[in-house]
């Protein structure tokens, strides 16, 4: 979901505020410019200092971080807008898609070498573009010169297929034009291979006055590949309207949709329920600039996916929080209409981490997330990186954390861990 908050960009779902006031709150949360390729150093401990972690300590650490300012480049085009990231270890490389829809440049991913080792996050940086493609062969063209029969797509996650020669992308839809969210296959080169079919709830746009159907700007927003790559995982980011509502301060949202494909036949097989926090946070003055959902999904473990909940509310900033659920221990909500008032089982959430715990300066949006490739001694990193929307009082960061075991229990006590 892309979330904007510069005052000549739509609010999507949100209403639109007046200059003033958009003005002062976006300027008091400005950053200054920063060099493109400059590491930060962490402000907590590095994670050679705790071998282990204890109850109330995460189980993920913060290994390094790099910021990118709003004029950083590649072929002359702001990079900006990055919403998911994939690593392929076939070239040791990393590929992360742009929800720019169209408007800077046509729709694109990026692939980009990512350097790191125990003292930190070395070095990130782009080494090929490539343009996404339409059926007919051309680059997706913005909205002021899309024909009425071609989306202009928002592209928010994307993923490598098993063999590594082809991706699938998920877009959000192009509500505004008539044309609902959808999942498509495309070839290392950007070219249209073939159209996934949804759920034919997850369809849309329809029309809002029959309070059903998925909500703009709040649709297809995770992607995950099975550890044993039979199953691709596609998450909503907030509920469907006959679901439930949006979160809100104190009260948490409604379940939003996990979707399961087989991946050989790519065909939806199952569907779980996931409930979303409540707003990390209030803004009394402007209530209606305030988001929370699932921004991305990992597959971690046979049965089990990481969840990326990030939070926005206009004058505090983003936030965000890592869950842990077991697929397997949730009911199918596949043939469930909708979830309001019905019986079902949704997932557990096991909180792994709070960003807010990394001693970072800022959380940004947070939006893409990946398995790297293990350290030499044998911990594994989770690599994240967050849309800047092409906002000036954003940045484009990432971030590199390292899984920590949990340390062993006291003689003659019950150990503790983080895992099911």
């Amino acid at each position: 979901m892309k979330i904007n908050i510069q005052i000549h960009y739509s609010f999507g779902l949100f209403k639109a505020l007046t200059l003033s006031v958009l003005v002062l709150l976006v300027a008091g949360c400005k950053t200054s410019p920063e060099p493109a390729q400059a590491p930060l150093s962490p402000s907590i401990p590095s994670p050679g200092a705790a071998a282990c972690h204890t109850p109330d300590r995460p189980a993920l650490q913060l290994l390094g971080e790099q910021r990118w300012p709003l004029d950083t480049l590649w072929a002359g085009t702001q990079v900006g807008g990055l919403s998911s990231i994939d690593y392929l270890p076939a070239d040791d490389s990393y590929y992360l898609v742009s929800d720019d829809r169209s408007a800077k440049d046509s729709a694109r991913w990026y692939r980009a070498r990512i350097r790191y080792d125990a003292s930190g996050l070395q070095q990130v940086s782009i080494v090929e573009q490539q343009y996404l493609r339409t059926p007919a062969g051309a680059p997706y063209p913005s909205s002021r010169t899309a024909t009425a029969d071609t989306p202009v797509p928002d592209p928010e996650a994307l993923r490598l297929l098993p063999g590594g020669r082809s991706v699938v992308w998920s877009s959000e839809g192009d509500f505004a034009r008539g044309f609902g969210p959808s999942l498509q296959q495309a070839g290392l080169d950007g070219s249209w291979q073939h159209t996934w079919p949804l759920p034919a709830l997850l369809q849309g746009p329809l029309q809002p006055e029959t309070g059903r159907g998925p909500r703009n700007n709040m649709t297809l927003e995770g992607i995950a590949i099975s550890e044993d790559q039979r199953s691709l995982w596609l998450s909503m980011e907030g509920a469907l309207r006959q679901d439930g509502p949006l979160p809100r301060r104190g009260q948490i949202g409604g379940p939003l949709r996990i979707t399961q494909y087989d991946l050989a036949s790519q065909q939806p097989i199952r569907q779980i329920a996931y409930i979303p926090d409540a707003l990390p946070k209030d803004n009394l003055l402007l209530p209606l600039i305030a988001i929370n959902g699932v921004s991305e999904i990992l597959a971690d473990g046979p049965d089990h996916l990481l969840v990326l909940e990030r939070a926005y509310v206009l004058g505090a900033g983003f936030s965000a929080r890592l869950y842990r659920i077991n697929t397997q221990e949730a009911s199918d909500t596949l043939a469930i209409d909708a979830l309001h008032g019905a019986a079902y089982t949704p997932a557990h959430k096991e909180l792994l981490l709070d960003f807010a715990q990394l001693g970072l300066r800022t959380v940004d949006n947070l939006e893409g997330m990946t398995w790297g490739p293990r350290l030499a001694s044998g911990e594994r990193v989770l690599l994240l990186v967050s849309d800047n929307n092409f906002n000036p009082a954003q940045v484009t960061q990432f971030l590199a954390l390292v899984e920590t075991p949990a340390c062993a229990a006291p003689a003659g006590s019950a150990s503790q861990s983080h895992r099911n």
